[in-house]
């Protein structure tokens, strides 16, 4: 593979909600771009970046696959992500190591909710986006409001830079507004050609408008084009271009193309627009991150205090730089092991080289480099600065840690993955496979940073918890075809939280012979109800001499494992602040950070008791659309689940009703709704916050699940 210079590569994903029509899109582009020499399509089971078994089941992207294709002498690699809300782990990884996005959205529905998921998520990285209006085959079709949508829900500054030609089952290209040609595309020829002509007569008075418009837009954020336009000159391309570009990437400006994907019209100039207004990993500058003060440790948690521990460092996005790279996802390979994607930010890595985990303190031996094609591979010698790629033979690295040279170690910023929030108690049907089972879980653990599993001491049951029950409904699946393991499997239970409402202060004295060693501690701990909602979180007041670093390290380890079990019922707790006020020990005896684990963490425990306890539920986020004769039936349904209605608008022709409703309250629904309004209304919900249920009602939940408070 020829060495590419930096400026050439472009890093994106395709984002959207569930069948806007990511993977289709996808396809064409590999297809265009000479990867595929056919179109594989999602609906045949023969995506290529759906390759799992379930995905072709489905019809659906559970995980994302990334690829790399040319385009006019640049290389793109992409990342097609899921659009369920069960997977949106796998959107923000993605996102965390992109340097742009195509939004796909559907011209019938608009911007609907996963795509304001998404888009967010790409806000929190401040990812730049370019917009593709995609399904302008269908009935219904309508380009400006979905702009409209995209401007309102998004608050984004959105604008058309091409025009429809026909609509619905009429339309048959588009509109260049910069160039003012049109691009026509036949039905005979998988849309390989296309014309480009004068633009039809009835349609040239509506685009010299559209254009007027952009150039309008444009001109409020750039001086230049802002001169020449009050000046009347005449606005040539190549400014046009410039000035797109320039605003796309300080995330500005939104240009938005339209066109059908599975109709083969429009990728073209989307796959154009790709590589003239998107950034490439040079545009986005130096990478910012943290290097480890000499003679101090790197810890995976950061403390309140801890940034003394640190100083600021960045890398260059270039070849010549030190090697860094972030870890972004982790697969199962059934020849080669684990294989651990990487976005490389700069230097050079080669086969055999040894690296570093600054997280673990750990080296690192890079097996084989590896290019991927979906689930296919091709084996490099070397990748650099501004590659995506996956290697073989890394022990110790998980999602999201950084790699780098050791003699200089840097560490870029870790990733936060999303709360789960159901759960189901699973059993192998034949003993002997259990040992079989617990492999196979933390092989899924490893893969997947929102699933995790859990032995409930109290009731004797393996729990697994996940995003949703599509999500443990494909984990007990995997299990099943891939790792061999048959289960039984309960019914899904909500995934409660637990938090306090007050703060308060516990000191307990731990004073033991261990081994015939005498083991003695004292810690006193506060908890406070956090402010931001999120995990556990912990702090040391103390002074420096007063306790050596590593035993402080040992308590926070301690704390953050004894809250992954409340005191209350078991549940993970959330939303509490915990700092490490006072500590005793006696001098004349060695100092145990057993002692001291073990005192935190019941000091810890007795506080949370101490500040009451309270039991969250989650709480959706949830959105039905349906025909207006059924909007009484539905809210009134939501009403009687406890729901609230936050509102109502008109959406293609129909309501679209939005509320939050508790999740205990949303297991079988899809059958509810179908009912009510025969077929003819569908949803779709997403976490939202967590919320605390009165005592009463948090007796009742418990008691249904054998715990008496």
């Amino acid at each position: 593979m020829a060495v590419l210079s930096v400026d050439s590569i472009r890093n994106i994903g395709i984002i959207a909600h569930i069948d806007a029509g990511k993977t289709t899109t996808t396809e064409r582009i590999l297809f265009y771009s000479g990867i595929n020499h056919k179109i594989g399509e999602v609906h045949d089971g023969a995506a290529t970046m759906d390759w799992m078994v379930q995905e072709q089941e489905r019809g659906i992207t559970i995980t994302s696959a990334a690829t790399t294709c040319p385009w006019n002498k640049r290389s793109i690699n992409i990342i097609d992500t899921p659009g369920h809300v069960d997977f949106t782990v796998e959107v923000e990884r993605a996102l965390r190591v992109l340097d742009g996005a195509v939004g796909v959205f559907d011209a019938v529905s608009g911007v609907e909710p996963q795509s304001e998921t998404v888009w967010a998520q790409a806000d929190q990285y401040k990812v730049p986006r370019i917009a593709f209006i995609n399904k302008m085959d269908r009935v219904g079709a309508d380009l400006h409001c979905g702009v409209e949508e995209i401007n309102q829900k998004l608050n984004k500054n959105a604008c058309l830079i091409q025009l429809p030609i026909g609509n619905e089952s009429d339309f048959s290209g588009v509109v260049d507004l910069l160039t003012m040609k049109a691009l026509i595309w036949s039905d005979d020829d998988q849309g390989e050609d296309f014309t480009v002509s004068e633009i039809p007569a009835e349609l040239k008075d509506e685009a010299e408008h559209a254009r007027e418009e952009l150039i309008e837009a444009l001109a409020d954020l750039d001086d230049e084009l802002a001169e020449s336009y009050l000046n009347g000159d005449k606005i040539e391309v190549l400014l046009l271009k410039s000035v797109i570009r320039k605003t796309v990437l300080a995330s500005q400006f939104v240009p938005v193309l339209c066109g059908s994907a599975f109709k083969n019209k429009g990728v073209q100039p989307l796959l154009d627009a790709i590589v003239d207004y998107l950034p490439s990993p040079l545009d986005r500058g130096e990478i910012n991150g943290v290097a480890p003060k000499k003679g101090k440790k790197a810890k995976k948690s950061k403390r309140q205090g801890d940034e003394q521990e640190f100083d600021q460092d960045s890398r260059k996005p270039s070849a010549d730089d030190m090697f860094s790279a972030l870890a972004f996802k982790i697969t199962s390979d059934p020849f080669v092991g684990n294989l651990t994607y990487l976005r490389i930010y700069s230097g050079t890595l080669k086969s055999g080289q040894t690296i570093y985990n600054p997280l673990q303190q750990k080296r690192e031996r890079i097996g084989k480099i590896l290019q991927m094609h979906a689930n296919k591979r091709r084996e490099l010698p070397t990748a650099s600065a501004g590659d995506i790629i996956a290697v073989a033979g890394l022990k110790e690295t998980t999602t999201g840690e950084t790699l780098c040279t050791e003699h200089k170690p840097i560490i870029y910023d870790l990733m936060e993955f999303p709360e789960s929030v159901i759960s189901v108690a699973i059993e192998p049907k034949t003993s002997g496979d259990e040992d079989r089972m617990l492999t196979s879980l933390e092989q899924l653990k490893k893969e997947d940073p929102s699933f995790y599993f859990i032995n409930n001491t109290e009731t004797g049951q393996l729990l697994i918890y996940g995003m949703g029950e599509l999500h443990l409904e494909i984990i007990v699946d995997r299990l099943n075809r891939e790792f061999k393991v048959a289960l039984n499997v309960g019914q899904p239970q909500v995934s409660y939280r637990e938090t306090i409402s007050s703060q308060a202060a516990k000191e307990y004295t731990f004073d033991r012979e261990l081994g015939g060693k005498s083991h003695f501690a004292c810690c006193k701990v506060k908890v406070s109800p956090s402010k931001e909602d999120g995990p556990v979180t912990f702090s040391s007041s103390l002074k420096k001499d007063e306790l050596p670093a590593e035993i402080v390290d040992g308590i926070e380890e301690s704390i953050i494992d004894g809250s992954m079990a409340g005191a209350m019922a078991g549940y993970p707790m959330i939303n509490v602040d915990v700092t490490l006020v006072g500590v005793g020990q006696n001098k004349d005896e060695e100092l145990s950070e057993v002692a001291y684990k073990i005192a935190a963490a019941s000091a810890f425990k007795e506080a949370s008791v101490e500040a009451g306890l309270v039991l969250m539920t989650p709480v959706m986020a949830l959105e039905v659309i349906c025909p207006g004769d059924y909007t009484g039936d539905v809210i009134a349904d939501l009403n009687m689940k406890g729901g609230k209605i936050i509102g109502m608008e008109p959406k293609s022709g129909k309501e679209a009703i939005r509320a939050e409703v508790p999740l205990s309250e949303m297991f079988g629904y899809s059958t509810d709704l179908r009912s009510k309004t025969q077929g003819r209304a569908s949803f779709s919900m997403q976490f939202l916050k967590h919320e605390g249920v009165s005592h009463g009602k948090a007796k009742g939940i418990l008691e249904k699940r054998g715990i008496y408070l």
